[in-house]
């Protein structure tokens, strides 16, 4: 995965007026459903925040193309959701998949317009999100304005750590600001293990709700 990241990254630096489509492309790919579980958009958006950072990349170029790329993509499983209903959940493609889809199934039930948001940043269910609130049939001018406004929170938060990365590289290399750099790593590492131990906490709530769901509890 690590040599895939460098390759994609090295390809789009050498592109560069191009890395917004590319970007967009990708992330576009990677917001659709079961498809999108297995591309690595996230650490690309992190590594375009430290070339916005340098100056290789524009950052509206890269911010807009990706935003673009996500909304379509998660529209794109909405609309599927919306348009196979619950038969959608019996496709072929999503059969090895069925217990993350039924705590997709829950979780989209219980926390509705939210979920869309939180989905984003959580990868087990964010393959699946947009085409489950797309089988509950939630309004497409509600499911829009949650796609697009989170796929704006989304990126920027991708592209803003490795731009501060990138920064404070920048300063290093120049001599200067090294307490910067160890602020702004610990800052990462912090929020890393916070969020590790929030998926770790909303896997282990999901599992206790698909159990009991199963068993009737």
């Amino acid at each position: 995965m690590d040599s895939l990241l460098s390759s994609v990254a090295e390809f789009i630096s050498r592109n560069a007026m191009w890395a917004g489509l590319i970007l967009g492309l990708v992330t576009f790919v990677e917001s659709l459903v079961v498809i999108g579980a297995f591309i690595p958009a996230t650490g690309l958006l992190v590594i375009a925040g430290t070339m916005i950072a340098a100056g290789i990349l524009d950052p509206w170029n890269v911010i807009l193309g990706c935003v673009i790329g996500a909304s379509l993509g998660d529209a794109v499983s909405f609309a599927i959701g919306r348009r196979m209903g619950s038969g959608v959940l019996r496709h072929k493609w999503l059969r090895p998949h069925r217990r993350k889809v039924a705590w997709t199934r829950l979780y989209c039930a219980r926390y509705g317009v939210a979920s869309i948001f939180i989905g984003r940043f959580f990868g087990p269910l964010r393959a699946f999100v947009p085409t489950m609130v797309g089988v509950l049939r939630m309004r497409r001018r509600t499911f829009q304005i949650a796609n697009v406004t989170s796929a704006i929170v989304w990126v920027l938060a991708m592209v803003i750590p490795g731009w501060l990365v990138g920064k404070g590289l920048h300063h290093l290399a120049e001599g200067h600001g090294k307490t910067v750099v160890i602020a702004v790593a610990l800052v990462l590492v912090a929020g890393v293990l916070g969020v590790q131990r929030l998926m770790k906490a909303r896997a282990a709530k999901k599992n206790r709700m698909l159990r009991g769901a199963v068993t009737g509890d």
